[in-house]
């Protein structure tokens, strides 16, 4: 081998040497090579602005329904039951007639009765007349005294035999009446007690059916003793007025939404129960169409105070840990606070703040596990036309 080959053989492998040790330092550079942290940006939430309305403060209660007039038809004379004129469960309009009982036998007496009306009063009259006779005849000596003591007696007999005959006839016009019941009161008949052909009234009365008022009917509820100032200076601001003021209330039954029914207060026990500290309250439901019925639960609102401006946010942005009711809020520099609340009567769905915001702060309403107190976010604010309606209306105003 020449020296040339062998020079050339030495620089390719020194050349192959020198070529790997760069390549592994290089892969050893990279391999040491960290990337730089990127922290992640701050997490989104959805914030709006407390809504502002005026609203009036209300009570929500319990109670149930209850009818204004019931009544037990009841057969007052006796006799056979004749006839039914109506259908069990059937609306009937007041005076009118529902059962018939034996007529023939009281027309009868009736009938006597007013006879002897009348043949009295020919008694009476015809003493009339001849105590005048004879009282003429006195005068002119062509009778005795006796005689016209006589017929003065008769006249005055007359006349108290004919007021025992017309008390009597009276009486047959009142059971004769008495075997037509009618009904005292538009209402709804409960379910025949008697069927036809049974005698009825022998030795007491009978019960026929039960007649219920349906429009309008009443509502109690009792009120507790912590809640009583409020619902009676209302009455008291108006004592001085010519006109006493219907004070609204509103009714909900259990299958149904908001407060649908209205009424008006319409009476208050004048004393506190001393055993459970509340106090019974009442008032009137118009009914007309039925579709409440006596004994149904009633949820009842009334309105308390007067109308005032508050601030309300949704419900869902209230939350409690130990310390009460707090709200988170966004702040300028996009910094979460916890802020303390005071919460009032909720109203849908939103919430009463009686105290702790003003109105103007940023509250978050969405993403509230992301939202951490002193931690940045990213807001979203929500149009004011997103945000839940307040309807202000105790009518269509959910339960809460």
């Amino acid at each position: 081998m020449s020296y040339r080959t062998i020079r050339r053989s030495r620089e390719t492998r020194d050349a192959g040497v020198w070529g790997f040790l760069c390549v592994a330092l290089l892969l050893s550079a990279a391999c040491e090579t960290k990337p730089a942290y990127t922290p992640p940006p701050p997490p989104k939430v959805t914030v709006s602005q407390p809504v502002r309305q005026n609203v009036t403060d209300y009570l929500e209660l319990a109670g149930n329904t209850q009818t204004v007039n019931t009544v037990q038809l009841r057969a007052r004379v006796e006799g056979y039951l004749e006839k039914i004129l109506f259908q069990d469960g059937q609306t009937v309009k007041k005076d009118q007639l529902l059962f018939i009982i034996q007529q023939n036998t009281y027309l009868a007496k009736l009938q006597q009765a007013e006879g002897n009306v009348l043949a009295q009063k020919a008694s009476l009259n015809h003493g009339e007349i001849e105590l005048t006779r004879y009282s003429n005849l006195y005068t002119q000596r062509a009778s005795a005294q006796t005689d016209v003591d006589n017929w003065r007696y008769q006249r005055d007999s007359a006349q108290g035999t004919l007021l025992t005959a017309e008390g009597q006839r009276d009486l047959a016009k009142l059971d004769y009446a008495y075997t037509s019941v009618t009904a005292p009161f538009s209402g709804r008949i409960d379910r025949r007690l008697v069927d036809p052909g049974n005698l009825v009234g022998s030795g007491e009365s009978t019960v026929l059916a039960q007649l219920v008022q349906m429009d309008p009917l009443y509502v109690y509820f009792t009120v507790s003793e912590s809640d009583l100032f409020p619902v009676l200076t209302r009455p008291t601001e108006t004592l001085a007025r010519e006109e006493t003021p219907k004070y609204p209330l509103y009714v909900g039954l259990a299958n149904e939404q908001g407060y649908p029914h209205e009424g008006f207060l319409d009476f208050a026990s004048p004393s506190v129960n001393t055993t459970t500290g509340t106090l019974l309250v009442r008032g009137v439901l118009p009914n007309a169409d039925g579709t409440m019925l006596p004994g149904q639960f009633a949820r009842v609102k009334l309105p308390v105070g007067k109308e005032r401006s508050v601030v309300l946010v949704p419900r869902v942005a209230v939350s409690n840990d130990e310390l009460g009711s707090y709200v988170l809020v966004v702040n300028e520099q996009n910094m979460v606070e916890r802020r303390g609340v005071k919460t009032g009567a909720p109203r849908d769905s939103l919430y009463v703040i009686e105290d702790g915001l003003t109105g103007n702060e940023w509250v978050v309403v969405k993403g509230l596990l992301k939202a951490i107190p002193g931690r940045p976010v990213t807001p979203e604010r929500e149009e004011p036309g997103k945000q839940p309606p307040e309807t202000g209306s105790p009518k269509n105003s959910g339960q809460g």
